[in-house]
């Protein structure tokens, strides 16, 4: 493959069809390094509200850096995935503590600042800085996958340095922000999981082993999934008409230090209205209203008033009971 070739027809593709998304049009290494924390798992759309709301509130790294978690968590509540969060208030400490504000510009600092990995290190570094490092997400592990047929699982430790490698032979050192942007935009909008007829028009098409050798519908290869582990949870909500209880979780879990009502988890013969499904994990869960006339004394907990709820960082599936119980209020 020609990488000239290949650049030259990517950037022309790029330049008509990129989408103008705000982290694009900045070099701040602080705010490239929020959307690439944010989009970690996360649809643009999605992440795009998220994105300015941090800085909105928190423009600079100092400013994060300052806040309390309860805070970043409570900006971040439902867009999932909480250690994201934690690690990008740790990170915040860490940058200012080090001297390194308004964000480093070294790589090797870059990567060694909490929740961030070789792909998130060298998209920073690229994006803001075009320093030569490729951005590696799974639209590109996609796109190179299928342009050099690789039929090795990405996400194992060996397809990783091989798709690492490959990668760094394609990249533009020349134009590293560019060529990155461009092949990240190209597998988001085109080069897609289901193709479709996209590849008859493909302006890739004559470079692609994958469409030469009619292997690229099932390409990138990924690891099998491992088996999904069922949970059952009973939340306990406890009411006197104003106050109600709630609890932190501190357990190295899911939603960690996040807040919910008490729970307690073990699987009875009830039924459990509600499923949350997360990554490797399905929630069933139900709740069970106590009225009291006061609030009972149990470890852990808080009370608070109803109305004080929306001041805690509180998990997507305590937000879903409480959308049921604001429905028969």
């Amino acid at each position: 493959m020609t990488n000239s070739l290949l650049h030259s027809r990517l950037y022309h593709w790029y330049e008509t069809e990129h989408r103008i998304l705000p982290w694009r049009e900045t070099e701040d290494g602080y705010r490239i390094w929020l959307s690439e924390v944010i989009l970690q798992q996360t649809r643009v759309q999605q992440g795009l509200e998220y994105y300015l709301r941090f800085v909105s509130r928190w423009p600079r790294v100092e400013d994060l850096a300052a806040a309390a978690e309860d805070e970043v968590l409570r900006e971040w509540q439902g867009l999932g995935y909480y250690s994201r969060a934690r690690n990008l208030h740790k990170a915040a400490q860490m940058i200012v503590e080090r001297g390194w504000a308004p964000f480093p510009t070294r790589f090797e600092d870059i990567r060694t600042l909490p929740g961030v990995g070789d792909y998130t290190a060298g998209a920073i570094a690229s994006f803001a800085y075009n320093q030569p490092y490729p951005a590696m997400d799974g639209n590109v592990y996609r796109v190179v996958a299928r342009l050099l047929d690789i039929d090795e699982a990405f996400d194992t430790t060996s397809g990783k340095k091989l798709f690492h490698e490959q990668i760094e032979g394609l990249l533009d050192n020349d134009n590293p922000r560019l060529f990155n942007s461009a092949i990240m935009e190209f597998g988001a909008l085109y080069c897609t999981p289901t193709l479709g007829d996209n590849c008859a028009t493909c302006p890739l098409q004559e470079l692609c082993m994958g469409y030469a050798h009619g292997t690229a519908e099932l390409l990138p290869v990924r690891k099998p999934r491992p088996k999904i582990r069922d949970r059952w949870f009973t939340y306990h909500i406890y009411t006197d008409g104003t106050h109600t209880l709630i609890q932190r979780r501190e357990a190295k879990d899911i939603w960690y230090h996040l807040y919910e009502f008490p729970c307690t988890e073990q699987q009875t013969e009830d039924a459990y209205p509600f499923t949350h499904i997360l990554s490797h994990q399905k929630l069933h869960a139900r709740y069970l209203i106590h009225k009291v006339q006061k609030m009972p004394d149990i470890a852990g907990t808080l009370v608070i008033r109803w109305g004080e709820l929306n001041d805690y960082a509180l998990s997507r599936l305590t937000l879903r009971v409480l959308d049921t119980l604001r429905g028969k209020a």
